[in-house]
């Protein structure tokens, strides 16, 4: 005999079955995922077998580097966008350049762009593309994760006492950061003071003098395959700057760093503790 509620539970089931159908049947299934961040984040929600082009250095996870690279940040081949036929494209405009999105959203094609300007937009960027491709639940999951972990760590080392700290970005020129940077949110919540924060522009250029009179405590030196240069910069030869003196240079991972998604928690740890043992 079906009671009652056994005909909610089904009926329950059925709605359920049929509401998954439809997400199936609407969520993309060819991507064109047009920076590395963005190629990272969809391969976690579940959805990198559906990327079909990139743009070149999307290397994680393994798997990404197999995805035909149709461009780079000088810019992207429109016709290979049009060959690969996606029905999503995951724009990023703080590094693709302006003229072609509005190109690629004139042709028509469907686009969302993810593009975080600060730590915490990592984790709405994560549900933005959750919410794209149909991956809601799995979205949810990872940014609330992320949210936890960049609490806690804030909550850690926020207020304690103030280090001035020095972000070398660059050697040739030397260059670094400001608060309009989202970078420079590394070393505000670790507890740092970015001693460039003020600058006017985003990445700005400074002389050695300009770093000699920040009193830096803590010099911090990204390092990648694209930052080779900063191995012949020498801060030794600096030893009135307290950060060479008492040996506070550190060299975190900028690929890691440098890439806004939830992979970052790990360097920024790293980064917060660097920090710490100048106090």
């Amino acid at each position: 005999m079906i009671t009652k509620l056994t005909r909610l539970t089904l009926a329950s089931c059925i709605l359920l079955t049929s509401i998954t159908a439809v997400a199936d049947q609407t969520a993309p299934k060819r991507i064109i995922a047009l920076s590395p961040h963005s190629v990272e984040l969809l391969y976690s929600l579940g959805v990198g077998d559906r990327i079909v082009g990139t743009i070149s250095h999307a290397d994680y996870p393994e798997q990404a580097k197999s995805i035909e690279v149709i461009g780079d940040y000088k810019g992207i081949t429109l016709e290979k966008v049009i060959a690969l036929k996606p029905d999503l494209i995951v724009t990023w405009s703080g590094g693709n350049k302006i003229n072609q999105i509005e190109q690629i959203k004139q042709l028509g094609f469907t686009v969302v762009d993810s593009n975080p300007q600060s730590l915490t937009e990592i984790a709405s960027n994560i549900r933005h593309l959750g919410n794209a491709t149909g991956q809601v639940e799995q979205a949810n999951k990872i940014a609330a994760g992320f949210e936890r972990e960049l609490a806690e760590i804030t909550a850690k080392y926020q207020k304690k006492a103030p280090i001035k700290t020095f972000y070398q970005l660059w050697s040739k020129p030397l260059m670094t950061i400001s608060e309009q940077s989202w970078i420079s949110q590394y070393i505000s919540r670790c507890g740092g003071i970015n001693v460039f924060a003020d600058t006017k522009t985003a990445y700005p250029k400074v002389s050695v003098e300009n770093v000699l009179l920040s009193g830096a405590e803590v010099i911090l030196v990204p390092r990648d395959k694209q930052t080779r240069d900063h191995e012949l910069f020498n801060w030794e030869q600096w030893q009135l700057l307290p950060a060479v003196k008492n040996n506070h240079i550190y060299y975190p991972n900028a690929t890691i760093l440098h890439r806004p998604t939830p992979r970052v928690i790990e360097p920024m740890r790293e980064v917060c503790e660097q920090i710490n043992r100048a106090r």
